[in-house]
């Protein structure tokens, strides 16, 4: 299974490690006896019937800037993200607005995921200036199972989400 490329832009370094937590979690050493044991519970079709996660292959950012010229550099190789998670608000430099505006310049159809506990922006203001196509909303803090979810979605193939979706409180 290839490994789908997602960009994280946020200015905390504890946000970064929270992805990687919850979308690259290392493999347990007890998994194999965990399997061996569900399968002499339950039968061996639940563990067939198990959903697999897609592996995927995470790049971080912490300013704007510099998750701009990752998303450049990923187009011009050929090599680009899968999706990219951005922050609303990092401080000093560009803003995750300022970034988006940027990204849709070399990557207009590039999904990405708007992270923030707080927006300085309105929902109308956000649709005026983007639109609503592979634009998704994730409020801070944002639970496991949501974020994989919303990662398997926008990465799967021919399972864009098309318009602008919120989630979280």
């Amino acid at each position: 299974m290839d490994k789908k490329r997602i960009l994280v832009i946020d200015d905390s370094e504890a946000i970064h490690t929270d992805f990687y937590r919850i979308l690259c979690p290392e493999p347990s050493e007890g998994k194999q006896e965990l399997d061996l044991l569900e399968e002499a519970l339950f039968g061996p079709e639940a563990s067939e019937e198990k959903v697999v996660m897609p592996t995927f292959e995470l790049d971080s950012a912490f300013q704007g800037q510099e998750g701009f010229a990752k998303v450049q550099e990923a187009v011009s190789t050929g090599r680009p993200y899968a999706m990219v998670f951005l922050d609303y608000r990092m401080p000093p430099g560009w803003n995750g607005l300022e970034t988006l505006r940027h990204l849709r310049k070399v990557a207009p159809s590039q999904p990405v995921v708007l992270c923030s506990a707080y927006s300085d922006y309105s929902w109308e203001d956000i649709v005026r200036e983007f639109g609503t196509e592979h634009l998704v909303e994730l409020r801070k803090p944002f639970n496991s199972q949501e974020l994989q979810e919303i990662a398997r979605s926008l990465t799967e193939p021919g399972d864009v989400r098309e318009g602008l979706v919120r989630t979280g409180p």
